[in-house]
């Protein structure tokens, strides 16, 4: 085993071999088996290096995420291991492996110790790209929206003449918790707000969005300016602000913003609302020479409320970068992805969960009838095409049958095609000429007896007979 980071004096390098690398081998030998307890207790002693290297240049850590096993990820973690480790013979990170497991916690867990999100391997691929590559999109999600938190950490304290943080100590960790979420739904924010008692003021949202407005500023502002970031505070930022104005104005306060968030149109329950704000959102944002902005602004500005694509999957593909979801289910009330609830009676829409079913009921009561009446005929067409195509299918099976038969036939009654090209054996139905039967019968025709015997025939008789024949030939030429 080699050492990754770990720098010795020469004349260690033989104890390195005798009395490292068995305990090196046994913390990998653990690790495949899972078992955190000795492997924790392996680490814990002075001979064991944490970051060691196969021969492979795999960390501990490496193998582990990629194994997607957590419990080990976080002792290895704790215990000091590099996260950025890159003395992979392809350059692999950490990240890159966590992203390629599939495994969102490891992956987070990952970004959370300090890894690295533009480090490339040696095919010029982020952890991102890599993850994307292999159709892990959920992780892919999980980088692209995370936040760290010593760049909010900034704002709590002092800055410059400021005799005050910007934002308080005790707002970092729920903002923090909002700014890296991976859904961006409306409701789903109110709905963080709502569950933080923190939050759910006046003063502490004012504080929060503020600080939002100055994040996007500085994302716009920076050398490496972060579109997709600027626009996911100032998004978050309008949310605040219509939390407070509900806070300050309605007796229900956020649960009135909730209801109005969720509120569908009589004739098929579309949330008019919510699309208005998540359009009004987009064309507040006070970047106008932003590229992002302007394609938000030409993918939802030709849609018609009511249609597809709403602004809120166009935006969400915009943030986040989820892409290639066709077969994943969201939840109606938060858009949280892979509910599995469905309405018992319509069976038309989805929840996460009871609770959503309960703040949704509101609204979905009105058009519940008029889906389920969608959802049988819907089943009905399905049912009938079924079997439409079952048919379908059986009839060709029969006509393929019929016709492999056919052939069977045709081939056992068919001639001997020798026997059809040779000259000799005319076809059936077909007479020879008879010009040709008579050539054939002089050709054939042997010479008598007599003439053999003699030689001494009438040469008249002989050529009257020549004459005759080529009278003949000739009348059935013409």
């Amino acid at each position: 085993m080699r050492n990754g980071n770990d720098h010795f004096p020469p004349d260690s390098q033989f104890i390195i071999i005798i009395i490292l690398t068995p305990f090196s081998l046994c913390v990998f030998l653990f690790l495949i088996k899972g078992n955190t307890e000795e492997a924790g207790r392996l680490l814990g002693s002075k001979n064991v290096r944490v970051n060691c290297l196969d021969e492979h240049g795999m960390t501990p850590l490496m193998h582990a995420a990629y194994k997607g096993k957590v419990d080990m990820c976080r002792l290895l973690l704790r215990h000091g291991a590099d996260v950025n480790c890159n003395e992979h013979e392809h350059g692999y990170t950490a990240l890159m492996f966590a992203g390629l497991s599939g495994n969102k916690e490891i992956t987070w867990m990952m970004l959370e110790a300090g890894a690295e999100t533009d480090v490339v391997n040696s095919v010029g691929r982020t952890a991102a790209q890599m993850a994307a590559f292999v159709g892990q999109h959920d992780c892919v999600t999980v980088i692209n929206n995370f936040f760290p938190r010593e760049r909010l950490d900034y704002y709590t304290k002092p800055q410059g003449l400021d005799k005050e943080p910007k934002l308080p100590v005790k707002l970092a960790g729920p903002l923090h918790k909002i700014i890296t979420t991976t859904n961006m739904h409306p409701v789903k924010i109110v709905l963080l707000v709502k569950e933080n008692p923190l939050l759910a003021e006046v003063e502490a949202l004012q504080k929060c969005y503020r600080v939002l407005d100055l994040i996007c500023e500085k994302c716009m502002k920076q050398k490496d300016m972060n579109e997709v970031l600027a626009m996911k505070m100032h998004y978050i930022s309008c949310i605040f602000q219509k939390c407070i104005t509900f806070l300050k104005e309605r007796e229900d306060k956020l649960d009135g913003f909730i209801k109005s968030l969720l509120k569908g149109r009589d004739k098929d329950g579309f949330p008019v609302y919510q699309e208005k704000l998540i359009r009004e959102s987009i064309r507040k944002f006070p970047y106008c020479e932003a590229t992002l902005l302007q394609q938000l602004v030409r993918s939802i500005a030709p849609v018609e409320i009511g249609s597809d694509p709403t602004a809120f999957s166009v935006l969400t593909q915009a943030i986040t970068g989820q892409v290639g979801f066709v077969d994943a289910e969201f939840c109606t009330t938060c858009g949280g992805k892979g509910a599995d609830k469905r309405c018992s009676v319509c069976k038309m829409v989805i929840y996460c969960d009871q609770n959503c079913q309960k703040i949704h009921w509101f609204t979905h009561k009105k058009v519940c009838k008029i889906l389920k009446e969608i959802h049988e005929k819907q089943e009905l067409e399905a049912a009938k095409e079924k079997r439409k195509q079952e048919k379908k299918q059986k009839k060709d099976e029969m006509q393929l049958v019929e016709g492999s038969s056919t052939s069977e036939q045709q081939s056992d009654s068919d001639p001997d095609p020798t026997k059809e090209m040779d000259p000799n054996h005319p076809t059936e139905g077909t007479e020879e000429p008879e010009f040709t039967k008579e050539m054939e019968a002089l050709a054939l025709q042997p010479e008598s007896p007599l003439e053999s015997e003699s030689g001494s025939h009438d040469d008249t008789k002989r050529e009257d007979l020549k004459i005759l024949n080529f009278r003949k030939v000739l009348f059935y030429q013409i």
